[in-house]
């Protein structure tokens, strides 16, 4: 068995928040998803999406306790850039929008890397790694 497909779905606090951080950064809207209690953005050219749904709604999907993710881990995600200028811009823009850097950009091995938090603490690294 092979899913056609796989995406994220994550928790916001404040998804008009939420929406205007990932729009600010360039990422596309999915289609006309957005709605009161979501909204979904398309992250990579091979349309990785990730889903942002109220705590409440995506709560009851869970059946569970929803982390906080500006106190805890969940998980982190990794975008690619094809220069190590590239990643020094995506710092510049994610500081410029109120983003939180918790890694300034820097050497790992033999990549170029940074890390940020979005409003609701979601984890993402930019990583320049040569052979990529």
């Amino acid at each position: 068995m092979k899913p056609t497909m796989i995406w994220a779905n994550l928790a916001s606090e404040d998804l008009e928040k939420t929406t205007a951080f990932y729009t600010d950064l360039g990422f596309e809207p999915n289609g006309t998803f957005d709605s009161k209690e979501s909204a979904s953005f398309i992250f990579a050219e091979n349309d990785f999406v990730i889903n942002f749904f109220s705590k409440e709604r995506i709560g009851k999907a869970m059946k569970g306790t929803v982390v906080d993710a500006k106190t805890q881990n969940e998980i982190i995600f990794s975008m690619s850039a094809d220069t190590r200028d590239e990643v020094e811009e995506w710092f510049e823009k994610v500081r410029n929008i109120g983003g939180t850097t918790f890694s300034e950009p820097e050497d790992f091995e033999k990549g170029y890397t940074f890390c940020f938090a979005d409003p609701d603490g979601h984890k993402f690294n930019v990583l320049y790694w040569p052979e990529m």
